[in-house]
């Protein structure tokens, strides 16, 4: 797949140039252009699916997560199968069709909780799991002295559906080891990644931007994921998203000393849309590009199906990992229906591969 408007693949050097010094409309305009050839249709689709959080227990401690506590913290926890059973119920309740299930990497874990957990989710309920992070399965393949492939094979048989883009954040070590030193590095993601697609797995690609990086480290994780998906053909879709800094121990420490080169510095809405264009010029081969109201409301995530985005994301019955950190956007399923029709699209409802399930 090329880009339509150049007839050919542009290079890092190009995209670099394009985030850094290429005006803001026009690379709207060019980005949606691709996504009309992508999507002629003219359609935005969305998925009714709610995030939970199986516990907040982490042993990376990230520095610019607000959402992971120690396990001797009075509001650590880990839910139990009643508050589980019941958040899906919830969700179905509402049409939902997805779970998202991710956690942090709780010592006390190992596979069989996870497996247990799965095959109970399947025994009781028709719906597709998407879950356990790169970094969570690493962990947990550690754990039981598995390889990446066996533990996602474990998974797999038990009920694990597909494989979310967390813990992705910028896939530069350099950056890694400043925000996230006790994460697995780069190369540790895209072999999960690389493994599941494998397998017959599908996954998605995120980006957090808006930390420490540099633009050149923006292009350098879109040009591995691009690179990857050049030999499986296994990302659904690629989701940026900006970092939400407050009650991080990132955003408190630069709080303490004079802005510097290399201290974090909050990205704008324009850096988001530049960002979501010049992603969408790149990933020439990944159909779907996904906005972000999480968060950057309602209002942006409509501008995005302008600069390339043909997908509203999840209505997000249950989000809390961004909300911990201060951003606490909440929408119904009328408001995103609404928001997609009010921006001149056709709204439809898709599952968590892509195929459209209802239109409305």
């Amino acid at each position: 797949m090329i880009d339509s408007m150049t007839a050919k693949r542009i290079d890092k050097k190009e995209a670099l140039e394009l985030l850094g010094k290429g005006d803001l409309l026009d690379l709207g305009e060019r980005a949606d252009k691709i996504r009309q050839g992508l999507h002629p249709e003219e359609v935005v689709t969305f998925i009714v699916d709610r995030n939970i959080n199986y516990t907040n227990v982490c042993l990376n401690k990230c520095r610019f997560c607000a959402f992971y506590r120690d396990r001797s913290a009075p509001d650590a926890y880990v839910l139990t199968k009643d508050q589980l059973f019941d958040k899906i119920v919830e969700t179905i309740d509402q049409g939902g069709t997805q779970i998202l299930i991710q956690g942090g990497l709780h010592p006390d874990l190992d596979i069989h909780y996870y497996v247990d957990m799965l095959r109970s989710i399947k025994k009781r309920f028709d719906i597709d799991v998407h879950g356990f992070s790169p970094p969570e399965i690493t962990y947990i393949a550690e754990r039981s002295d598995l390889t990446v492939r066996e533990t996602l094979e474990v998974l797999g048989e038990a009920g694990l559906d597909s494989v979310p883009g967390g813990g992705a954040e910028i896939l530069s070590d350099r950056v890694r080891e400043q925000l996230s030193p006790k994460k697995i590095r780069t190369a540790e993601w895209l072999k999960v990644m690389e493994e599941a697609h494998g397998l017959g797995m599908r996954t998605t690609a995120t980006m957090m931007f808006g930390s420490v990086e540099t633009e050149m480290d923006i292009i350098e994780h879109l040009d591995a994921i691009r690179g990857l998906q050049d030999r499986t053909g296994g990302f659904t879709a690629f989701i940026p998203w900006s970092f939400q800094s407050l009650n991080t121990e990132i955003a408190k420490s630069a709080g303490k000393k004079s802005r510097s080169k290399g201290s974090f510095d909050q990205s704008t809405g324009v850096d988001y849309l530049k960002i979501l264009a010049v992603s969408r010029i790149y990933l020439d081969n990944i159909r779907n590009l996904q906005a972000s109201w999480v968060t950057q409301g309602l209002k942006m995530a409509q501008v995005a199906l302008r600069f390339g985005a043909n997908d509203f994301g999840s209505t997000m019955i249950e989000e809390n990992v961004v909300r911990a950190a201060g951003v606490s956007y909440r929408v119904t399923k009328e408001d995103i229906i609404e928001a997609i029709r009010a921006s001149g699209f056709s709204p439809a409802q898709r599952n968590t591969k892509y195929h459209i399930i209802k239109r409305f």
